[in-house]
């Protein structure tokens, strides 16, 4: 049903099941309604925004229409429906259809954002060594001032490139971010201190993850545009909805696995240069998860990111208060399956095993979602 309301819905034939067919739909030479004509009333305001067919197979997909509803309409896939809905949209004579403006591709390293990239890395490890070299209320001074000016570059980073959201759709996930970037940067020590007697003194600060995943900035920029200049090519070459997404999805894989074997190398560098312990797995966790989250922000899949985000700070947040409330009498129960985790791997399996689940769980709704032509019919973060 949901497919015939999406490919026309009142004036088409259907069967049992309430599907339109090809039997039951009139056919235009026929003295009855034409069904493509129908398909472009409904979907009208697609069609003549439209700047080429691949806008409306992607946003026919987007609205439900598969090959096989395209099929009911005596056409092999979506792609072939909607080259005859963009050929039979009225234009003007004087604007002929092949000299209309393309859709802009995704920005290229020419538009500044491949030197912005760097922004978010180059203001943390002038943070970092400003921390490193001060001690007392300077150092708290150093630190916040630090913390704000890399979270602005980072704001322009991101606003500039190929992993711009739409307007309205970062604010939810901005606050659960911070929360987990922060917990990378103090959660294992005061975990630790929680487990133990007690915080007694400044906690230790886990600078490598933070660093690196500063410098991850842009190779995640690199890997994001990759994704969209490769894909958009691919989705003028398919001829069907899912040999676009079986053709995209080693693509999407092949650019995950590539941001994360960089990763892996910053934090390396990273360890080795702070003289902190080098690569962990919470902190590759971490960056995964931010990582697909964005994209599938910036794809036009804010939903399932804002959700996945809220749960996994909301879970670090419940292991340090279970840890601290354990320390109120009768309630040392509270600490077991935080004690039993990190006495087994460490402080830092907290935030690989929740970082880790939640990566995973995006990544297998990218799997699904960005293989789809329509997250790919319109350069990311256009609105």
């Amino acid at each position: 049903m949901a497919e015939a309301e999406a490919a026309g819905g009142v004036g088409f034939g259907a069967d049992d099941e309430g599907r339109i067919s090809p039997e039951s739909a009139p056919a235009s030479g026929r003295g009855g309604v034409d069904p493509v004509k129908a398909l472009m009333h409904r979907h009208r305001e697609l069609c003549e925004r439209a700047v080429d067919p691949l806008e409306i197979a992607a946003g026919l997909e987007a609205y439900g229409v598969t090959d096989r509803t395209a099929a009911r309409f005596r056409h092999r896939d979506v792609f072939s429906l909607a080259e005859e809905m963009y050929a039979r949209v009225p234009r003007d004579a004087e604007t002929p259809p092949e000299r209309r403006p393309p859709p802009p591709a995704a920005s290229g390293p020419g538009g500044g954002w491949a030197v912005l990239a760097l922004l978010p890395g180059a203001l943390c490890a002038a943070a970092v060594a400003g921390v490193r070299l001060t001690h007392g209320q300077p150092r708290l001074a150093v630190a916040a001032a630090g913390a704000l000016a890399v979270a602005l570059g980072l704001r322009v980073a991101l606003r500039c490139g190929p992993l711009r959201a739409p307007l309205g759709t970062t604010s939810r996930n901005g606050t659960w971010t911070c929360w987990l970037i922060a917990y990378a940067l103090l959660g294992d020590g005061l975990l630790a201190a929680g487990l133990a007697a007690g915080p007694e003194g400044p906690w230790p600060l886990a600078t490598t993850p933070v660093l690196a995943l500063a410098l991850s900035c842009a190779p995640a920029l690199w890997c994001a545009h990759l994704l969209s200049v490769r894909a958009r090519r691919k989705l003028v070459a398919s001829r069907g909805l899912a040999d676009f997404a079986d053709s995209v999805k080693p693509l999407l894989l092949g650019v995950f696995a590539l941001y994360l074997c960089a990763l892996v190398s910053l934090l390396a560098v990273c360890g080795k240069v702070l003289d902190e312990p080098a690569v962990s797995a919470g902190a590759v966790a971490l960056g995964a998860l931010l990582l697909l989250a964005r994209l599938l922000t910036v794809h036009g899949f804010p939903h399932a990111p804002a959700v996945v985000l809220c749960t996994a700070a909301l879970t670090e947040t419940c292991a340090l208060a279970t840890v601290f409330a354990s320390r109120l009498p009768g309630c040392s129960y509270l600490a077991v399956p935080v004690r039993t985790v990190t006495d087994a791997w460490g402080p830092g399996a907290v935030t690989a095993l929740v970082c880790g689940i939640a990566a995973l769980l995006l990544l297998g709704h990218a799997t699904r979602t960005l293989t789809r032509a329509s997250a790919h019919a319109r350069p990311p973060g256009a609105t």
